[in-house]
């Protein structure tokens, strides 16, 4: 019997799971349209830019599949001064980007103190919104940080697949892992909140991936991260072959990546959704380009020091690592002017409808 087409209302979990599972590329092509015209609607053509900056590359985590994890010995550990830092933000608004994101491992060498001055000066020297994503930190570290002047949060649930979370992102001894309840309390706090999935995580089957997609609508999120599951090979989940699947395995590909952007785009409508280096790893040629045109609106250039940027090393063949800053964003400014989209101006905050 032919799968019945999923209706323009609000999408039912039944129905993301008849995209998630479409195999003709004709329908799928309609899928590509409608998140088109859904974040033409709701977040217009341009796309924001965020400056990222990794500011630290240790990790108390030991997660299944990170290249930075802490049970990898072989990584070179390093964590930037406040200075240099202040520099990439510098830079982040010379370019007219309108935001800097400032990402690590979770690093309590990062200390509250540390983090709060850098947030206080770049508000203060640049005109710049502030994304952290610096992982599961204690409250009054993220009441000093919102208090400081940080804008946003992100902090990604990977899978809401309570036991397929532990298995691939074991928690810290005495610290059980509750990521829901800290983005419900990054809310409260006045934070912007951001997640998002692993797409073709080990043993992540379709419809676990289709509750995922309907939390980010539950959780009303401001910011949608997805990207493919690319485990680096010193991890004890580096040899997951995605070739061999189990039937009902969701796959790490680029085209089931494209489904979840552009399906993510169609719960959250006003999210502010990137189209990722992940993505731009799978496809070098056009993948951030397919990620816009199918619902993203945000991409974020690389601007960490190329003495720490390979560093950085979460999963293998990362896109960028060559270039220079000035290279990625001259690069970044060519393609959307290619796709007749301008960059965003301002913080690029989430526009929410009329109520």
């Amino acid at each position: 019997m032919e799968k019945s087409r999923p209706s323009d209302g609000p999408l039912t979990e039944a129905e993301i799971l008849t995209w998630l599972t479409e195999t003709d590329a004709a329908r799928l092509q309609g899928l590509w349209a409608r998140a088109d015209g859904v974040r033409v609607r709701h977040v217009g053509d341009q796309v924001h830019l965020r400056g990222l900056v990794e500011i630290s590359n240790h990790c108390v985590r030991s997660c299944g599949y990170c290249g930075i994890s802490h049970h990898n010995r072989s990584v070179r550990r390093y964590r930037m001064g406040a200075g240099e830092i202040l520099e990439c933000a510098r830079l982040a608004a010379e370019l007219e980007f309108g935001t800097v994101v400032l990402q690590a491992g979770e690093d309590y060498g990062l200390t509250r103190e540390f983090v709060t001055q850098v947030v206080r000066q770049i508000r203060a020297r640049t005109p710049l919104a502030v994304t952290l994503s610096l992982g599961e930190r204690p409250e009054e570290d993220l009441e000093s940080w919102r208090e400081a002047g940080a804008d946003r949060y992100l902090l990604r649930f990977e899978t809401s697949d309570p036991g397929l979370y532990e298995r691939i992102h074991p928690s810290v001894p005495g610290q059980p892992s509750d990521r829901f309840a800290l983005l419900a309390r990054l809310r409260e706090m006045g934070y912007e909140i951001g997640s998002g999935v692993m797409v073709g995580i080990p043993g992540q089957s379709y419809e676990s991936l289709a509750k995922d997609i309907l939390r980010f609508a539950q959780l009303d999120l401001d910011m949608i991260g997805v990207g493919p599951f690319l485990p680096h090979p010193a991890t004890p989940l580096g040899d997951f072959c995605s070739t061999e699947l189990a039937p009902n395995q969701v796959p790490a590909t680029e085209d089931m990546t494209y489904r979840v952007v552009a399906l993510s785009r169609l719960v959250c409508p006003e999210a502010n959704i990137p189209s990722t280096t992940a993505l731009a790893t799978l496809n070098r040629e056009t993948g951030r380009e397919l990620g816009l045109a199918r619902g993203a609106n945000v991409i974020m250039p690389n601007l960490t020091p190329a003495p720490y940027r390979a560093l950085y090393e979460i999963y293998p063949g990362k896109a960028c690592l060559s270039e220079t800053v000035d290279q990625n964003a001259q690069g970044i400014g060519e393609r959307l002017r290619s796709l007749g989209r301008p960059p965003g101006r301002g913080p690029g905050s989430r526009r929410h409808a009329p109520t």
